[in-house]
C-alpha cells in the first residue's frame, strides 16, 4: 500500500512539471514580434503665399509688405481716433470716474484695515473712511484758502515791489534792457497766458462753470468712490464674466495686477508728495517766508503731477520768497527745492515706487504733455497712472502669451503613436 501511494506522488509531481509547457500557445498561433516603426518628424509647414492672384506677382515684395503694414496702421489710427473722440464726448463723466478710481486706490488699504482689525461691515467701513477723507481734505483746503485771503493784501504789495525791483535789476544789471524791451517781454508773457488759458484749465474748469456743475461733479465722485470701495471686486468679476471664456483668465489676471500697480502708485505718490511738502515747508518756515503752509500744500498737490508739478510748485515758492523777502532768501529756497527734488528723484522714487511702477522718464513726459493737451490739468494728473496701468497690463498679457506658447505638448512616456496604416494587425486566438 505504501508503494502505491509513492507511485501516485511521483505521477502527481511529473504532471505538475509538464503542466506549464502544455499551456504555452503553439508557435504557429503566436503573434509575430513587431519592431516599433520609427516616427519620422513631420516636415515644416510651408509658408503661406505672399500673393493671392497673378496680378500681385508684378508688385515688388517690399511694396506689398509696406502696403500691408500701412493699412493695418491706418486701422489702428482710426480706432485710436475713435477712442479719443469718445473720451472727448464723455469727459464730463470719465474725469470724475477717474478721480474716483484714484481715490479708491488711495482709500482701499484703510477700508481693508478697518474690516480686518475693527471687524466693521464693508459698507460702514467705506462710509467711515470716505467721511474721514472728505473732512481732512476740506479742513486743509479751508485753512489754505483762509491764509491766502488773510495774506493777500500784504502779498500783493510785496509782489508789486518785488516786480519793480526785478525791473530795475534788469535795466541796470548786466542785461541792460530798455523799457520797451521789458514792456515787450511782459506783453508776450501775458499774451501767452491768455492764449493758453483755455488749454491749461479746460479739464479743471470746463465742468465747474456753475455751482450746479460743481455739486454734480462732487456727488458723482463721492458716489462712484463709495461703490468702487464697496463693490469693486464684484463689479470687476461681472465685467470679466462678459468676456469670452478663453480671455477671462489672462484679462482677469492683468486687471488684478493693474489694480495692485495703481494702489502702489497712489500710495507712493502720496508719501513722496508729503515728504516734498514737509521739506520745502520747513525751508520756507525757517526763512520766515510768508504763506509757508499754503506753499507747502501747493507743493503737496503739485507732486501728483510728476516732474512738471514739482517744478512749477517749486518755482512758485521761489518767486514768493523773491517778492516777499530778498535775493538771498530766494536763492536759499531755490537750493532747498533743488535738494528736495534731487532727493526725490534719486532716492525716494526708486526706493518707494519700486520696479512695479517704474516708467521711463520719456514716457512720463510724453504722457503728461498728451494729457495736458487733451484734458488740461486733469489730463496731466490722470496720464501717468493710466500709463502705469497699461504698462502692467500689457506686460502681464505678453507674459501669459509667451508662457502659453512655450508649453510643450507632453506625450505619455511609453506610448508610441503610429499612423493607422503602419499599425500591426492584431491576431486573436480562438
Amino acid at each position: 500500500m505504501a508503494q502505491f501511494e509513492q507511485v501516485r506522488a511521483n505521477i502527481r509531481r511529473a504532471y505538475a512539471a509538464i503542466r506549464p509547457a502544455r499551456e504555452v500557445t503553439p508557435p504557429d498561433l503566436q503573434e509575430p514580434a513587431v519592431d516599433p516603426v520609427p516616427v519620422e518628424p513631420s516636415p515644416a509647414p510651408l509658408a503661406p503665399p505672399t500673393v493671392t492672384s497673378r496680378d500681385d506677382e508684378a508688385v515688388p515684395r517690399g511694396l506689398r509688405i509696406a502696403t500691408a503694414w500701412s493699412w493695418r496702421l491706418l486701422v489702428l489710427a482710426a480706432a485710436a481716433a475713435l477712442v479719443l473722440w469718445l473720451v472727448g464726448r464723455l469727459k464730463d463723466v470719465l474725469i470724475p470716474v477717474s478721480i474716483a478710481l484714484l481715490l479708491s486706490a488711495l482709500l482701499a488699504p484703510a477700508v481693508g484695515w478697518l474690516r480686518r482689525r475693527v471687524r466693521l461691515p464693508r459698507s460702514l467701513a467705506v462710509a467711515v473712511v470716505l467721511i474721514g477723507g472728505v473732512a481732512a481734505v476740506g479742513g486743509v483746503l479751508t485753512l489754505v484758502v483762509t491764509q491766502f485771503v488773510n495774506s493777500f493784501p500784504a502779498l500783493a504789495a510785496n509782489a508789486t515791489e518785488g516786480i519793480r525791483t526785478i525791473q530795475r535789476s534788469l535795466r541796470t544789471g548786466p542785461l541792460h534792457l530798455s523799457n520797451d524791451q521789458l514792456t515787450g517781454i511782459a506783453d508776450a508773457a501775458q499774451n501767452w497766458l491768455n492764449s493758453h488759458r483755455d488749454t491749461l484749465t479746460s479739464g479743471a474748469l470746463s465742468t465747474a462753470t456753475t455751482a450746479v456743475d460743481v455739486l454734480f461733479t462732487t456727488l458723482l465722485v463721492l458716489f462712484t468712490t463709495f461703490f468702487f470701495l464697496r463693490d469693486g471686486r464684484r463689479i470687476w468679476q461681472f465685467v470679466v464674466g462678459l468676456l469670452p471664456s478663453m480671455a477671462r483668465e489672462p484679462l482677469g489676471a492683468a486687471g488684478e495686477a493693474s489694480w495692485s500697480t495703481l494702489v502702489s502708485y497712489v500710495r507712493a505718490t502720496v508719501l513722496v508728495a508729503f515728504i516734498d511738502a514737509v521739506g520745502i515747508g520747513l525751508a520756507l518756515a525757517g526763512l520766515r517766508v510768508q504763506l509757508a503752509f499754503p506753499l507747502a500744500a501747493l507743493v503737496f498737490l503739485g507732486a501728483f503731477i510728476p516732474i512738471v508739478g514739482a517744478t512749477v510748485s517749486g518755482a512758485v515758492a521761489v518767486l514768493v520768497a523773491l517778492v516777499t523777502k530778498d535775493w538771498v532768501s530766494a536763492l536759499l529756497v531755490l537750493a532747498a527745492v533743488v535738494l528736495v527734488q534731487q532727493l526725490e528723484g534719486h532716492i525716494l522714487q526708486p526706493l518707494i515706487m519700486g520696479r512695479a511702477v517704474a516708467i521711463h522718464p520719456l514716457a512720463v513726459i510724453l504722457a503728461i504733455a498728451t494729457g495736458l493737451l487733451l484734458a488740461g490739468i486733469m489730463g496731466a494728473l490722470i496720464a501717468v497712472p493710466l500709463v502705469a496701468i497699461l504698462n502692467t497690463a500689457i506686460r502681464r498679457l505678453v507674459g501669459h502669451h509667451r508662457q502659453t506658447v512655450a508649453q510643450p505638448v507632453v506625450m505619455p512616456p511609453d506610448e508610441v503613436v503610429l499612423p493607422p496604416n503602419d499599425r500591426p494587425a492584431q491576431t486573436t486566438v480562438n
